[in-house]
């Protein structure tokens, strides 16, 4: 099939490869003529593992091409996808403005009957609004056109997107036309052979479903958060009694995981817009505003820990930090827990030498150049002289250091753990201060 893809960013460039990888005919359109040279380029603006290759060989094969030019992208594909960016705007609501705009230049070039397939995450109700949308510019137009407009939400995990994409759990598809199912069943067909994936539903249960599996991951982690201050105060270990309940086989083992809070592009927006949209309909969303009280909380947790460590005088303190993405195998650095800690650190007078694998560029973009941040080429030499090691993320080169080399490089060796990646017995061997989430904290005798 030939199909279009609004949109050169995360969900746009994972899916429009993987439709590439599958056999389609994909053009890509980005607004940004800068980004769709660097991408003609075999330049990929995005960290993503796996993401480069599948874009560098069906580029090659020609089934992948890049464009800015939005009136060729209606024109190429009977498949028309919306992957733009819906940030959230002051008030909470989502700002659905790029949506609108890629809906105006479909209705306005379009000459044939068109699918649309929206994957941005929008409002329940979005979808309607944009069909709604497409047909008065249609009429506008003078123009007797079939036009379908179906919610097709994204569930990718920054860090393993192309595999999700290849291998999704579930497919889901909001359309109230049962005459298009067929087609749409052909799009995905390479991806839905072992077993249907597939699961047709109205179009506001498919918008709502979207926010709802985020708000419901968001959850697991600040419930786990809530528990892991609780365990401090009781004495216990949080790091037992998650392998305890996570046993369970009606509770598992993803996201219940404490640390330093969750962060990205998705969770906490759609959490809070999920409640701005309760709200709106009257209605008072308890959990989801305790969701978010508990992450702004556990996000400013290590600093407090630090502060009290040192006895509130961070002034002129220099503090090694691993991790700076939201989550390893990305470097996405949106609503991340290492920026909140970052800005309260520099707030009280600290310094900040900071390593990460893939987010040093992306951090060097947001923060600019300044005095009291020092971008790192390796996690060695962020230690140097540092008064503390402090982990964000917990990306695999952290998990198993050479505490010998750690403890010869710090000034003190202490080490203030974001995501409980170090045993506490081990640490006790070599001399450190150790201090993490919902443990008892490892002082030096």
């Amino acid at each position: 099939m030939k199909v279009t893809v609004f949109g050169a960013g995360y969900v746009g460039l994972v899916h429009a490869a993987v439709l590439a990888e599958i056999g389609h005919d994909v053009l890509c359109i980005d607004t940004d003529p800068i980004k769709i040279q660097n991408l003609k380029k075999n330049i990929i603006p995005i960290f993503e593992t796996g993401l480069q290759p599948l874009i560098l060989k069906n580029s090659r094969l020609k089934r992948l091409q890049f464009s800015s030019n939005a009136e060729e992208g209606v024109k190429h594909g009977f498949i028309q996808f919306i992957t733009v960016g819906t940030p959230e705007a002051k008030d909470g609501f989502v700002d659905i403005k790029n949506v609108i705009s890629v809906s105006h230049t479909i209705a306005k070039n379009m000459q044939e009957h068109k699918i649309i397939l929206n994957k941005s995450t929008v409002p329940v109700g979005t979808t309607e609004h944009i069909f709604h949308l497409i047909t008065k510019i249609l009429k506008d137009r003078n123009i007797k056109l079939r036009c379908d407009v179906v919610s097709n939400p994204e569930f990718l995990t920054e860090g393993s997107a192309v595999i999700n994409c290849i291998n999704p759990e579930r497919i889901i598809i909001g359309t109230n036309n049962l005459d298009i199912i067929n087609i749409l069943e052909e799009l995905y067909e390479p991806l839905n052979k072992q077993h249907n994936r597939i699961l047709f539903m109205d179009i506001r249960s498919a918008e709502l479903t979207k926010y709802t599996a985020n708000c419901i991951l968001a959850t697991k982690i600040s419930f786990m958060n809530e528990i892991s201050n609780l365990a401090e105060l009781l004495g216990a270990d949080i790091e037992k009694v998650r392998k305890g309940i996570s046993s369970d086989s009606r509770i598992g083992y993803p996201f219940l995981y404490p640390g330093c809070g969750y962060g990205g592009s998705c969770l906490p927006k759609d959490i809070r817009a999920l409640i701005r949209t309760s709200e709106e309909f009257g209605y008072d969303p308890e959990i989801l505003k305790a969701v978010v009280k508990v992450n702004y909380f556990q996000q400013r947790k290590l600093f407090t820990i630090i502060k009290r460590h040192f006895k509130e005088n961070l002034k002129g303190k220099t503090f090694a930090l691993w991790g700076l993405s939201f989550k390893p195998n990305t470097n996405d650095m949106r609503d991340a827990s290492s920026k909140v800690l970052m800005e309260e650190l520099w707030k009280s007078g600290a310094i900040i030498k900071a390593f990460d694998p893939a987010a040093l560029n992306e951090a060097r973009y947001i923060y600019g150049i300044r005095d009291d941040l020092k971008l790192m080429k390796t996690k060695e030499l962020a230690l140097q002289d540092s008064d503390g090691l402090i982990v964000c993320t917990e990306w695999k080169t952290f998990q198993s250091p050479n505490f010998t080399v750690i403890k010869s490089k710090l000034k003190t060796p202490v080490i203030f753990d974001g995501r409980n990646i170090y045993n506490p017995a081990q640490l006790k061997k070599y001399g450190f201060i150790y201090y993490s989430i919902g443990r008892k904290p490892l002082h030096k005798k």
